[in-house]
């Protein structure tokens, strides 16, 4: 069976597939993935696809994007069993240009994970080995992209880091775009202010490709940029482009063998004929607290809507609202869900909102400012894109939630300025996946992505 994107669009353009026939081989496949490695909330039994550009292609969907007459639960029991009425924005596009939804992709309950392993339905496990984490909260996306033996790209979304990680434990692609880049409309929200959906794909071309069909302004969605797609697949050469090497990125967290790896991969863009330079981005040390004090008190927020009246889990009403209400939530909810809205409800309420919500939105300005101030001197920032290769299971049971959230630390500043981003494979450390993390300017997408496509190609 046809294995690469390229291959299957120059097979199907050329009429040498049966594109209803391939459908049925997907299935199937993707069943005997789903026994092995477990990326699937909900399968499709019965894919279609329109006529577009990428006829027929598999794509997959986050289980947190609207997807009309396909479950859709954020990862989450208190959404089990709502059906869309309609399509998010993203998959329309991707439908558009005849991508064909073959599932919906395993997660961490509403994003709220580093490792995928607070999914109320299923925990995908490593390719490159089943005793290790694919990743959060995308992490379904990752698994079926690196297991999958047929043509396919996933739409992934992320808040703080949830394509990145998951891209790079499993030695997948995975492209963050600017906020408002893609819309959000038919997005079930984590952090309003932060979500973003992108794509993850086997190679720099799949991911991109997709991304250019996901990619321009909606009137849906408020945030959307009033700003044309592009066509991301046209790579072109680094030679000459400016790149910083932030030190704090390669700090006393970071696995000395994850950085040895990445240094190797900077070695190459220089001998590609990129001048590379060491910069300091002094404010990542505090990027984890800001962004959880931000993100978990907008998680809070848009939490309040599951109470078991307007859409959701339901019961029998009995007693007064607040027993009701709390009665659904305990029930609905796991237990990182309980956490973080615990949390973002104290950080918002009356006398605590200043000393921690409003003070972490200042830091989170510094942070976009001094990004800022960094892409008038360079074109790309490059990174490890985590600080570990995949952890085992036992290893995540044992951690604790601040150690969890401190697994974040590379990514989330990006997340918070809202620039785009993309992890590549760039190496192994113990026969496990290493990814490099390139950042770019707001809208400059194309910069992160030919740095890349370059690295990918050296390899």
């Amino acid at each position: 069976m046809i294995t690469g994107v390229k291959e299957y669009i120059e097979e199907v353009r050329s009429g040498n597939l049966n594109v209803d026939d391939f459908a049925h081989e997907v299935v199937e496949r993707s069943k005997t993935i789903q026994k092995k490695y477990s990326p699937f909330i909900t399968l499709v039994e019965h894919p279609t696809s329109g006529n577009g550009r990428i006829k027929g292609l598999p794509i997959s969907v986050k289980d947190s994007i609207c997807t009309k007459g396909i479950m859709t639960t954020a990862g989450s029991k208190i959404l089990d069993g709502y059906v869309p009425p309609f399509d998010a924005t993203s998959v329309s596009n991707a439908k558009r240009d005849g991508g064909m939804v073959i599932g919906k992709t395993a997660m961490d309950e509403f994003g709220f994970g580093t490792f995928s392993t607070n999914c109320a339905y299923s925990i995908p496990r490593n390719p490159h080995d089943t005793s290790r984490s694919c990743g959060g909260s995308s992490g379904g996306a990752a698994c079926l992209t690196a297991a999958a033996d047929f043509p396919h790209i996933a739409i992934a979304q992320s808040t703080g880091g949830s394509i990145t990680a998951p891209a790079a434990f499993t030695g997948t692609v995975g492209i963050t775009p600017t906020y408002g880049r893609v819309s959000r409309y038919g997005l079930i929200d984590y952090s309003n202010s932060m979500d973003k959906i992108g794509t993850i794909g086997k190679t720099v071309y799949d991911a991109a490709l997709l991304l250019s069909s996901l990619s321009g302004y909606d009137r849906l969605d408020s945030t959307s940029a009033e700003i044309a797609s592009e066509d991301f697949t046209a790579f072109g050469s680094i030679k000459g482009l400016r790149v910083g090497i932030p030190k704090e990125y390669f700090s006393e967290g970071v696995d000395k063998r994850v950085a040895k790896e990445v240094r190797s991969g900077i070695e190459r863009l220089e001998s590609l004929g990129a001048s590379c330079e060491e910069v300091s981005l002094p404010m990542t040390d505090y990027g984890i607290a800001s962004y959880y004090i931000t993100a978990i008190s907008e998680a809070s927020t848009n939490l309040a809507r599951y109470c078991g009246l307007r859409y959701g889990m339901q019961k029998e009403i009995t007693g007064d609202f607040e027993s009701y209400f709390s009665s659904i939530r305990s029930t609905g909810f796991g237990q990182e869900a309980k956490r973080r809205i615990i949390l973002g409800t104290y950080a918002r309420m009356a006398g605590f909102r200043d000393a921690y919500y409003i003070k972490a939105l200042r830091i989170r300005t510094k942070i976009i400012n001094e990004f800022a101030a960094m892409f008038k001197k360079f074109d790309v920032l490059v990174a490890p894109s985590m600080p570990i290769i995949a952890p085992t299971f036992s290893e995540i049971e044992k951690l604790s939630p601040i150690k969890a959230y401190s697994m974040d630390i590379l990514t989330v500043p990006p997340n918070m300025a809202g620039i785009p981003h993309v992890s590549v494979p760039i190496g192994k450390v113990d026969s496990m996946p290493v990814g490099m993390q390139i950042m770019a300017a707001h809208f400059k997408e194309s910069d992160a992505i030919r740095v890349a496509a370059a690295v990918e190609g050296a390899r």
